[in-house]
């Protein structure tokens, strides 16, 4: 990770108040950046769920407490709402997904930032761009708020699908027509309780929505976005939001030395090495890693294999070849570079990790999203959408084969990852904030000359 290479004490300590929504993916690719601020003198704190308490105090960053906003990460969804598990199709889990965990919580964490001012009156929010408290502090605080985009562009474009269906952009007439046809069918159809609901609350507070779009409604409300990622890893937009800044890669806070480092001697005995982590979310082995270790077990090839904390004695006791490793968890620094490819389902900051480490990809995922990022690996060839949430141990291995047999996938990937170096990420995203907390503004010319002169 790129550290601060500036005066210190540039922040002059200028309160700066993090918020996320509680998730892995949501809150992890802030940490660096968090650090990067509080080493660069502003007063950092962070608004965040009790899942998170410990990784905080091990930061050093101040923590306030979600108290009147429902205290669930997202891990914990599927017990705090039973009901979420019957629903099978994407779109109803969608919809129940943006009503429980994001909109009902969004007047929830607006009254705990309230309480917040009475002791820490933070000169910016900094949150990543689902959390639906922003609106409310930049509306009725009157609080600047830069979003951090964790996850693929999610604003409505004229010239793509729209946003949840985990399509590819068109480039026939048809195609283009019937992504206009579904835009509309979104907005006024599929999502349109959601919606509505958004709309609702934002009018109890007083706070003007305009119409505008749920998928549209944060990032046209923050003053920035600032989007992990490179433009080769996105879909081309005619309309790109004016206030949208490119970063690179925003990855999670890395200390830089360890006390040890993972390791196993049979990453020297083994040609081929392949990487599979469903993440931390998903509680089902049988989904993605049961059927890798069943195309795996007993082969040339060596599977590594974490479970996030679940199920892992299990597996273990189910999977007992040579070839077989099963762990909690490994610091992907540290087993990345010894991999020739990486199965996920699909995890923004994963697939990241995945092309920074210049690893092809297999992705089965289609809930929380992962459909969208799962189409954006096929679409861009640095690897293989399944187009599957629960992938058989034949299209696994074929997909494998496939990414040996083919090296188109390894070099689109080194080219994403020749992109990805370009950036420095930190660095970038500090020349933004103190932009936005000085006089002026960011203009579009200005973002311009400052990422030519970053790269």
């Amino acid at each position: 990770m790129t550290m601060y290479s500036g005066a210190p004490g540039s922040g002059n300590g200028k309160k700066i108040l993090f918020a996320s929504v509680p998730a892995d993916g949501h809150f992890n690719p802030l940490t660096g950046l968090a650090k990067h601020l509080q080493e660069a003198g502003y007063d950092v704190r962070w608004y965040a769920a009790s899942a998170y308490a410990n990784k905080l105090q091990q930061l050093g960053i101040p923590r306030f407490a979600f108290t009147k906003a429902m205290d669930v990460s997202i891990s914990e969804v599927d017990t705090a709402f039973p009901e979420r598990a019957k629903i099978k199709s994407v779109p109803g889990k969608l919809n129940f997904d943006m009503e429980h965990i994001f909109i009902r919580r969004s007047s929830e964490y607006y009254e705990d930032m309230l309480d917040i001012r009475k002791t820490f009156p933070f000169d910016l929010l900094i949150c990543d761009v689902a959390f639906t408290g922003s609106v409310f502090a930049k509306e009725l605080l009157g609080v600047p708020v830069i979003g951090v985009g964790v996850l693929p562009l999610v604003a409505t474009s004229r010239d793509l699908a729209p946003t949840g269906l985990g399509l590819t952009p068109a480039n026939t007439r048809t195609g283009k027509w019937k992504h206009a046809f579904l835009r509309w069918f979104v907005k006024r159809i599929l999502f349109r309780k959601p919606d509505k609901l958004m709309q609702r609350i934002l009018e109890q507070y007083g706070v003007q929505h305009h119409n505008i779009f749920l998928f549209d409604l944060l990032a046209a409300k923050a003053d920035l976005i600032l989007q992990s990622g490179v433009p080769g890893f996105e879909y081309k937009r005619s309309d790109l939001g004016s206030n949208i800044r490119i970063i690179g890669s925003l990855l999670p806070f890395d200390r830089g030395v360890k006390e040890k480092t993972w390791f196993d001697n049979r990453l020297n005995q083994y040609e081929r090495v392949v990487l599979v982590t469903q993440g931390t979310v998903e509680k089902d082995n049988e989904k993605l890693l049961v059927p890798v270790l069943e195309a795996f077990s007993n082969t040339g090839t060596l599977v590594i294999c974490t479970t996030g904390g679940s199920g892992t004695e299990a597996l273990r006791r189910r999977y007992t070849a040579q070839n077989i490793i099963i762990e909690d968890f490994i610091p992907f620094a540290d087993v990345m570079p010894w991999c020739d490819v990486y199965i996920t389902n699909g995890g923004y900051g994963g697939v990241m990790l995945g092309i920074t480490y210049r690893l092809p990809m297999v992705v089965a995922g289609v809930h929380e999203g992962k459909n969208e990022i799962a189409a954006r690996v096929g679409y861009f060839k640095c690897g293989i959408n399944l187009r599957s949430e629960t992938p058989g141990a034949v299209e696994i291995k074929k997909a494998v084969e496939e990414i040996f047999r083919n090296d188109l996938y390894r070099q689109q990937v080194d080219r994403l990852a020749r992109e990805f170096n370009q950036y420095e990420p930190e660095r970038l995203c500090e020349e933004y904030v103190n932009a936005l907390l000085s006089p002026g503004t960011v203009t579009r010319e200005k973002a311009r000359e400052l990422a030519a002169s970053l790269k």
